[in-house]
């Protein structure tokens, strides 16, 4: 009489989770808790504690947040040199950011609020990826993500924060019904703010991005893009004609008819933008 063997039971992938803030680190505990397969060997609120955290434990995955005291989500990857896990899952709050996650090959990315079924599906892929990669192939996609990150790195000045004309955005990433659209700037007609989030006005239709007004306007040319009112920039090439409004403002009128508030405070530099153009 013969048996089948019955298989012996996957080994959890190693996992830790890097975030400074303490409610988003529960969060993301608390979505791999549900997952047998997942054993979380640590966490860290700061760079520096993260890339002690994976030299020491050498996980397998990380959910990585990008934006953290210390060193950010890719500088950590860049100090922690062959210890660094192969599936990376970026978390963060911050379209351009997924941008760079993608080109570096990162297994996925989540934006924060994120959704659990989002989430989950971000685990499994990584999951499907570190199953998928032979120890060979693992080796090359982890030097690639390496070497991205220390040029991009090298290329970026050192002061954080700051925007030069060579890191303005030429595309922006878009999250919207579970849908992910790579925006070309010179497509966006107009851009409000809308509570914690940019609507990105495009030939009729609508995009939501979380981010700030004074960041988004830091990523755009100011050669094509001008702020008119506190919430409200505009693509200059747009713009059809300015008529005056009340109390001193002025309407501007974009080629489709759109109808906007030019703000006293912004008057000199849409004229300026018009001395340009003459």
């Amino acid at each position: 009489m013969s048996f089948s063997a019955t298989p012996s039971p996957r080994a959890a992938v190693r996992a830790v989770i890097i975030d400074d803030e303490p409610a988003a680190r529960r969060g993301v505990r608390l979505l791999l808790s549900r997952d047998s397969e997942i054993e979380i060997v640590g966490e860290a609120g700061d760079g520096i504690e993260a890339v002690e955290l994976i030299r020491r434990e050498r996980p397998e995955m990380a959910f990585l947040d990008v934006q953290m005291p210390g060193f950010d989500g890719f500088e950590v990857l860049r100090q922690a040199g062959d210890a660094a896990p192969a599936a990376v899952v970026f978390v963060t709050a911050y379209d351009e950011h997924a941008l760079k996650a993608f080109e570096v090959h990162a297994i996925d990315y989540v934006l924060k609020p994120y959704e659990d079924a989002r989430f989950h599906s971000a685990v499994e892929r990584a999951k499907a990826g570190l199953r998928g990669l032979d120890a060979k192939a693992l080796a090359a996609r982890l030097a690639q993500l390496l070497q991205f990150v220390e040029r991009t790195t090298a290329e970026s000045p050192p002061a954080q924060g700051s925007t030069t004309a060579g890191e303005r955005s030429d595309r922006i990433l878009l999250k919207s019904s579970g849908e992910i659209y790579f925006l070309k700037v010179d497509e966006i007609d107009w851009i409000e703010a809308e509570g914690d989030y940019m609507k990105f006005h495009v030939a009729g239709k609508a995009h939501l991005l979380r981010e700030t007004m004074a960041r988004l306007e830091a990523r755009l040319d100011p050669e094509r893009f001008i702020r008119i009112h506190r919430s409200t920039i505009v693509n200059i090439d747009r713009v059809r004609k300015l008529t005056p409004a009340f109390a001193g403002d002025y309407a501007v009128i974009l080629a489709d008819g759109t109808k906007l508030r030019l703000s006293r405070g912004y008057q000199e530099r849409m004229q300026a933008v018009m001395d340009k153009a003459r």
